[in-house]
């Protein structure tokens, strides 16, 4: 029975995973206004596309230039759509408010073509979820994310949205939670979560205490095959978590961006191969058509199990090596093999 428990468990953390990258939109801004008005949408649309390319360069900052001034003051020539939508937000005391927000949908090769002229680095957009185990002490227990704190949890959501980092919960009752040593989780043991199916592409434990007048609140992060600790501290405990995913995000960009001086126009030769049938290869070749790194894709030659392409790509190809890592599609072939990357799935 806890053999059958535990597969559930990880069944779940891995579906939160692939839920909370389907939900994140690269090309869009997400903010508040005060109506529809036209006034009100105009001086929105420069703030939706500063989060836009917040999330494709990861960058929490944009550096000043004239390339940024010239992008914000034309923002609506950037425009695809826009919409609103009624968001329902919990206070500290429980209430409930509704926000209004204007989505703003941008295009994509204008965006591109900006983040280039500013100079920006790019974010890798293949990005890995990384999963909240949020465990707060309040000095009589631990619980996991209680419920008195919905407002921070959402505030932390919408900072996640705006700087492009897919964030998800671990979604367990009572029972499932019994099976998990939580002193190890509090201790922020990020690799115990991943034996039991956390993802190990993005795990965080947050351990917040409230010591005092103040919230003090540790953070052990684990993304691939990098880990990052640090502690921060604010009388507000919604502040403390609002900088440290600000802070999750600016480590994992950095870990993962391609710097302006990589980016440009690429060109390099792959052979794949257990490309064992007409629907691997079209799966193949849709994996990698669909790459950020990929503008186009040439079938130069193909044998049983087995095709060369050459990948016209928009950064240096180093770059190519760490995207297939994290898609889990290709993965090196066996020395002797005679092609230099296999098909998985």
């Amino acid at each position: 029975m806890q053999m059958k428990k535990l597969l559930f468990i990880i069944i779940v953390l891995h579906l939160s995973v692939s839920m909370a990258l389907a939900q994140t939109s690269l090309y869009s801004g997400e903010v508040v206004v005060a109506s529809q008005s036209e006034e009100d949408r105009n001086a929105a649309i420069p703030e939706a596309l500063i989060q836009v390319l917040q999330k494709l360069s990861g960058q929490r900052e944009m550096p000043a230039s004239a390339a940024l001034d010239d992008a914000l003051a034309n923002a609506a020539r950037f425009l695809r759509s826009y919409r609103y939508a009624k968001v329902d937000r919990s206070a500290a005391d429980g209430t409930v408010r509704q926000e209004l927000r204007l989505v703003a949908q941008f295009l994509q090769a204008e965006v591109d073509r900006a983040v280039q002229e500013i100079g920006l680095p790019r974010w890798r957009q293949e990005r890995p979820g990384v999963q909240l185990w949020v465990v707060i002490d309040d000095g009589l227990s631990r619980q996991l994310k209680p419920v008195t704190f919905e407002y921070v949890w959402e505030s932390i959501e919408d900072v996640a949205a705006m700087r492009g980092l897919p964030l998800s919960w671990p979604d367990m009752d009572e029972e499932e939670l019994q099976l998990l040593d939580m002193s190890l989780v509090w201790g922020g043991f990020t690799d115990y979560l991943v034996e039991r199916g956390a993802p190990a592409d993005g795990v965080a434990i947050i351990a917040a205490r409230r010591e005092g007048p103040q919230w003090t609140v540790r953070w052990n992060l684990a993304s691939g095959s990098q880990t990052w600790s640090w502690q921060n501290s604010d009388i507000e405990l919604l502040y403390a978590m609002v900088e440290g995913i600000h802070r999750m995000a600016d480590d994992i960009a950095a870990s993962n961006a391609i710097a302006a001086s990589e980016q440009g126009v690429f060109s390099v030769d792959i052979s794949i191969g257990a490309l064992n049938g007409a629907a691997a290869y079209a799966r193949c070749l849709d994996y990698l058509q669909n790459l950020s790194l990929v503008n186009d894709v040439q079938v130069l030659a193909a044998n049983p199990g087995r095709v060369q392409f050459r990948l016209q790509l928009n950064a240096s190809a180093e770059n190519l090596a760490e995207a297939l890592r994290q898609g889990l599609v290709l993965v090196p072939a066996r020395a002797g093999s005679g092609y230099d990357y296999e098909f998985l799935h």
